[in-house]
């Protein structure tokens, strides 16, 4: 089976602006116990603002949270994939960048789901959600997807 991504997203996705304070995007983080939250201009995807963005970039350097905007602290390389991207991609891309959440970006750029790590362990086979997990639970940055198995995620299905 080639599932899309567009069939397991979740299409009601919460995120925040840059113009918000990090006080603001951290009572949202913390009201639907979530670690990240898509960054949007208007619905164009333009970051993704992370606990430890909070953390790392605003608290341990004593920013002020009312003052400080999610978008002077949002991680700016966005890792994402299109609707039509098979299940398989976007294991890969979540195994390796150690996401558990995948944002899903259309032609456009415009945010319109995201993919979480529960929704791949639920549509997958153990062993494939195991690879994953594995991967995105690392200390360090895991080995290569492709690199654990010697194929491709559509050379194991074949």
């Amino acid at each position: 089976m080639n599932q899309r991504i567009g069939d397991l997203m979740t299409r009601n996705v919460s995120f925040v602006w840059p113009h918000m304070t990090i006080r603001e995007a951290a009572a949202q983080m913390r009201e639907r116990d979530i670690g990240s939250l898509p960054v949007c201009e208007g619905t164009r995807l333009v970051g993704i603002l992370t606990d430890r963005d909070l953390a790392l970039r605003a608290t341990a350097v004593g920013r002020d949270p009312n003052q400080t905007t999610v978008g002077e602290v949002m991680t700016r390389e966005i890792i994402s994939c299109r609707p039509g991207d098979s299940l398989e991609q976007a294991e890969k891309l979540m195994h390796d960048w150690q996401l558990r959440r995948l944002p899903v970006a259309d032609e456009h750029g415009e945010l319109i789901g995201l993919l979480t790590l529960a929704k791949v362990a639920c549509a997958e086979t153990s062993e494939r959600a195991g690879k994953v997990i594995q991967g995105v639970s690392q200390p360090s940055q895991p080995p290569p997807w492709d690199s654990l198995s010697g194929t491709t995620p559509v050379e194991e299905r074949r």
